[in-house]
């Protein structure tokens, strides 16, 4: 198993029940993810780490709404509730994850002007999060992804895991998502097209 990960990604107190961007059943993934570490040699976290006025916020642009699209000089943003603030108990993980199983915890988001569904990049697709050199230099070259949520942050970071020449599988038991009008049938069929393994 040296050469491969599980990669983990936002189990954030935001994203399962009672947070401020929840995801439904988000934290029954958590007992999943904890057993399957187990079966890996490498562990990466990913977590979403906002500044207060990131421009992903519908706060921080009058008159819109959360869950509505603008135009970004990067390309369309969806504007979301305000979430995973630094150093916020929303973007903690979540209290049952076994964080301490982790060698490496890969924080995004955290440039006020660019959000970051991938692992690997930040939303222009060109700024890097250090991911790949990660793994690289560490002679990994499997990746198991899970986490929240699959239609957005686990989706593009399999997606761009593959673009960096990995190979990807993404876990659905340790995964749930927000399905925006069918969005989730609609990033696994993009996944799958990318050459995602979708189990």
């Amino acid at each position: 198993m040296a050469g491969k990960a599980l990669v983990v990604i936002d189990v954030q107190n935001d994203f399962c029940p009672g947070g401020a961007l929840a995801v439904d059943g988000g934290d029954e993934v958590v007992p999943v993810i904890n057993r399957m570490m187990a079966e890996f040699d490498h562990v990466i976290l990913t977590q979403d780490w906002h500044p207060a006025d990131h421009s992903s916020f519908a706060s921080q642009h009058e008159g819109k709404a959360p869950f509505t699209d603008i135009e970004m000089d990067y390309g369309p943003q969806r504007l979301w509730p305000d979430h995973c603030v630094q150093g916020s108990p929303g973007a903690e993980f979540h209290p049952e994850l076994y964080v301490t199983s982790a060698e490496l915890i890969i924080r995004k988001g955290f440039r006020r002007g660019i959000d970051s569904y991938s692992a690997f990049f930040e939303n222009d697709h060109t700024t890097p999060t250090g991911l790949t050199g990660y793994l690289r230099e560490r002679g990994i070259a499997d990746l198991t992804l899970v986490g929240l949520a699959t239609d957005f942050c686990v989706a593009f970071s399999a997606i761009d895991a593959v673009k960096q020449g990995f190979s990807a599988s993404v876990a659905l038991e340790a995964c749930r998502g927000i399905d925006m009008d069918g969005s989730v049938d609609a990033m696994i069929a993009r996944m799958k097209a990318a050459g995602v393994s979708v189990r």
